[in-house]
């Protein structure tokens, strides 16, 4: 089943890295029919009127967390359940979980002990190359953004190139993976 999650997250993605996504895909051995079959069944899961809470469609599809612990946002406290991946070793799928089971986010974070990426400049913000927390931290302050869809987030920062010459930059990430990055102004 990781298998076929892996290719529902990668045909979010696929509106912004198509290139990226088919390397990935073939790496997975599976065809485009197959990316586009799977995240149909997938969609209809979701929007099932007998679909289950997304915390148990999560561990259904997924099978037990990998690791579970407890997060707390502002004044609440959650569950955190993440997932290795093949396809990215170096991220786990992370679940919050809040009261009842009511799934509050759904992304990829860098796996404990993994070597986060050096962001330093405008270059550095390449597809793939880090996820939301990450860009947060290296360019603070970064102010959020809304997504154009539930499994997307944007960012907006300033950041110098290699030069030192500051941009203000907006960062698009898909399921909290850097997709891409545009220099406003």
């Amino acid at each position: 089943m990781p298998l076929d999650f892996q290719l529902v997250l990668l045909r979010r993605m696929a509106d912004h890295n198509p290139d990226l996504v088919d390397e990935a895909r073939r790496r997975l051995g599976a065809s485009l029919a197959d990316m586009r079959e799977t995240n149909k069944h997938w969609q209809a899961m979701v929007r099932s009127s007998r679909s289950r809470s997304a915390s148990s469609r999560y561990r259904s599809v997924l099978g037990p967390p990998e690791t579970e612990g407890r997060r707390t946002i502002g004044d609440l406290e959650c569950a955190a359940w993440q997932w290795s991946l093949p396809l990215w070793p170096d991220l786990r799928f992370e679940v919050l979980v809040g009261p009842r089971g009511a799934v509050w986010n759904e992304w990829l974070v860098r796996a404990a002990g993994a070597p986060a990426p050096a962001l330093a400049t405008l270059e550095d913000l390449t597809p793939w190359s880090c996820t939301v927390d990450e860009a947060a931290r290296a360019f603070a302050p970064a102010r959020p953004l809304e997504g154009t869809a539930p499994t997307r987030w944007g960012l907006a920062f300033s950041a110098p190139d290699r030069q030192g010459v500051r941009h203000e930059v907006v960062a698009e990430f898909t399921w909290g993976l850097l997709q891409r990055t545009a220099v406003r102004g």
